[in-house]
C-alpha cells in the first residue's frame, strides 16, 4: 500500500481547503523550521500515537520527502481516511514560494550536532595521533565504534548525551 504523492502547491490547496498537515519529523528539526499549519507528529513515535481521523484528509511531509516516502506504507496504516505525501518534502514547499516559520536562535537538529561532535572527535584523535602521540588514534577508533553500534542497533549514546545539554533543553519541553 503506497499514498499518493502530491506537488506542493497541491497540497497547499488541499489544506487550505481543510486537510491537515502532518510532520513526521522529530521535535528538534520541528522546532528549528515548520510549515505554519503543519501539527508534529515525529515518526518515533508514529505507533503511539492515534491518527484515524475517519474522513479527514492528512497529508504528510518531512524535510526532503524521503522518509515519507520511505515509510509511506506505515503512515498509510495509521489514517482512517485518505493521505498524501507532499513531493520532496519542506524542501520543495519552499522552492514552490509556499510559507514556512523559522525559529531564530534554535539549535540545530541533533543528528546535524552528532554529526559535527563525532567528526570533531575523529579528527581531533587522528590530528593529536599524527602530531603528539599515537595513542589518539583510539579515541578516533572508539568514535568509528560508537558510530557503527549506532547504525546497528538504531541508539546513539552521542545523540542522548548531546540532547541533555542546555542549548537542546527547550526542545525537550515543547
Amino acid at each position: 500500500m503506497s499514498l499518493p504523492i502530491l506537488p506542493p502547491k497541491e497540497a497547499h490547496r488541499l489544506i487550505s481547503e481543510g486537510a491537515a498537515l502532518i510532520d513526521i519529523r522529530e521535535a528538534d528539526e520541528f522546532a528549528r523550521e515548520r510549515i505554519p499549519c503543519a501539527t508534529n507528529t515525529p515518526l518515533s513515535k508514529l505507533d503511539s500515537t492515534d491518527l484515524k481521523t475517519g474522513d479527514a484528509v492528512i497529508v504528510f511531509h518531512c524535510r526532503s520527502g524521503a522518509r515519507t516516502q520511505a515509510n509511506a506504507e506505515r503512515l498509510a496504516k495509521s489514517v482512517g481516511g485518505k493521505a498524501y505525501l507532499v513531493d520532496g518534502g519542506m524542501d520543495a514547499w519552499k522552492r514552490a514560494g509556499l510559507p514556512t516559520e523559522r525559529k531564530a536562535g534554535a539549535p540545530i537538529e541533533l543528528m546535524r550536532q552528532v554529526m559535527i561532535a563525532a567528526g570533531l572527535l575523529v579528527l581531533a584523535g587522528v590530528i593529536l595521533g599524527t602530531g603528539v602521540d599515537p595513542r589518539f588514534y583510539a579515541l578516533s577508533a572508539f568514535v568509528g565504534a560508537g558510530l557503527t553500534f549506532s547504525g546497528v542497533t538504531g541508539m546513539c549514546a552521542m545523540a542522548n548525551i548531546l540532547r541533555r545539554m542546555p542549548w537542546n533543553r527547550q526542545i525537550r519541553t515543547a
